[in-house]
């Protein structure tokens, strides 16, 4: 029985602290230099296993610059620019091909950006065409892909639900007219209700929308009317994610006028209020910034424990090899992590020289894999089974994590967990300090100087 998120405001003011949001455990702030020469061993060693991969295209052109974007794009407006970089994409995937053969299929595949209709549909069949000639898909397999609906029509979408995707992600942010204009983002809302319309009329099995709070010139208000029509137009999944302003690392966020976003009470006043309507809808509350419906795929794995976290979000595909393919995609194997070059110059030069094109990852200790499974079993599915952990790798839980379990104690007082001889549960007290909680097994990130990661709440 589900049981609704409960929001203690003295224990968010008390816990609001710089942490990771955990789509890796050890996070990208370790990752160091690597060689082609051990991303491709990597790769060789996940053949002696037959799990399936979850491969992840990056496609980073946009038509237009949201201000509030801290993703690596490139705006153009003419498609064409789009064609050199497929050809790139093609060697890097038949380099891959080439390494895997035929031992692995796809049993997750997603297509994000940038902006990924902005492929020419001929274009984007080719790409599709391609991929699939080289890799078999699994019958069930999540085929997904991001949109923005200012550049789609019923075409894109007919041709996508074609080539076999099923499930479409959508970013709205924001309804309001005032709001869209502060962050370049102007976007009728007619237009977005046609394209929901569209997505179900053709038959998706999901939609997601991503939603943002903090964003210049939103009031509680105004995002109380974005959340109330975003319940109306009914997606499986919901985002909503926290705007971090950080315009000393993201320039185009000087375009945005820093007078008018909302203060950090404002803030969770609106985060606050996102749950209370969503869970008030039939949603729950997956975890830090998601919400699905319990009809949902994401919700039923957290309610049977299965669910699991990685560079893309939560995912119901635990133990699949993450590969990520195109400029700035970051993969996640059994034991080891790999993000290839973020300009297109840099990734260009690699795949000329006939070498994959990563530039940086990192290789799990045998405590990392052990922290990152207890990890990822608080941020998503708010429990550890102690007696699993200790069994699965061969440790006393109790002694491997006795330092941690007496950091544990406060939060326990605090209500935001429950501790006993078998388990770490997490309470509706502590859904929203998930990453308070998981903080306390990473030994990394405890120690760092300088603030590195964005605030919890």
């Amino acid at each position: 029985m589900y049981e609704n998120t409960k929001i203690d405001l003295e224990l968010i003011r008390k816990y609001d602290k710089p942490g990771p949001r955990y789509t890796s455990y050890p996070t990208a702030v370790e990752f160091k230099p690597v060689s082609p020469e051990v991303y491709r061993q990597e790769l060789e060693d996940i053949l002696k296993d037959d799990r399936p991969l979850s491969l992840y295209i990056h496609i980073p052109f946009c038509e237009n610059a949201c201000w509030f974007c801290g993703c690596n794009v490139i705006i153009s407006h003419r498609t064409d620019v789009a064609k050199p970089y497929l050809n790139y994409l093609f060697k890097e995937i038949s380099m891959l091909k080439n390494v895997l053969g035929e031992h692995k299929v796809i049993d997750q595949f997603h297509i994000g950006g940038g902006t990924p209709n902005f492929l020419e549909n001929d274009d984007f069949k080719s790409m599709m065409e391609f991929i699939r000639s080289r890799f078999n898909f699994t019958k069930e397999a999540e085929v997904s892909l991001e949109i923005d609906p200012r550049h789609i029509d019923y075409n894109k979408l007919k041709l996508y639900k074609e080539l076999g995707f099923n499930r479409i992600s959508m970013g709205i942010q924001d309804f309001d007219k005032d709001v869209q204009e502060r962050i370049n983002r102007v976007q009728d809302e007619e237009l977005l209700k046609k394209v929901v319309y569209d997505v179900r009329d053709l038959g998706y099995k999901s939609l997601n929308i991503d939603l943002m709070y903090g964003l210049p010139g939103q009031t509680v208000d105004t995002f109380k009317r974005t959340i109330e029509k975003t319940i109306e137009l009914s997606p499986d999944r919901v985002a909503v994610f926290n705007f971090a302003y950080v315009p000393w690392l993201k320039p185009l966020q000087r375009k945005i006028d820093a007078t008018m976003l909302p203060e950090a009470p404002t803030k969770i006043d609106m985060l606050k209020l996102a749950i209370e309507l969503f869970e008030s809808s039939d949603y729950a509350f997956i975890g830090m910034d998601h919400f699905a419906k319990k009809t949902d795929e994401l919700y039923l794995a957290q309610k049977h424990r299965k669910l699991w976290r990685n560079f893309q979000g939560y995912t119901t595909r635990k133990g699949v090899h993450l590969i990520g393919i195109g400029a700035t995609s970051i993969g996640m194997l059994d034991k080891a992590y790999f993000q290839n070059h973020k300009t297109l110059r840099d990734y260009y030069k690699a795949l000329d020289q006939n070498v994959f094109p990563v530039m940086r990852g990192y290789i799990l200790t045998e405590d990392d894999i052990i922290r990152r499974e207890v990890i990822m079993d608080i941020m998503c599915n708010l429990y550890v089974d102690k007696k699993y952990i200790s069994s699965k790798f061969n440790i006393d839980f109790d002694t491997y994590f006795e330092k941690e379990l007496l950091e544990l104690e406060e939060l326990e007082k605090d209500g935001l967990i429950n501790m006993s001889d078998y388990k770490i549960e997490v309470n509706p007290e502590g859904r929203l300090l998930v990453r308070n909680i998981a903080i306390v097994f990473d030994i990394y990130s405890k120690v760092k100087e300088k603030p590195t990661f964005s605030k919890t709440i």
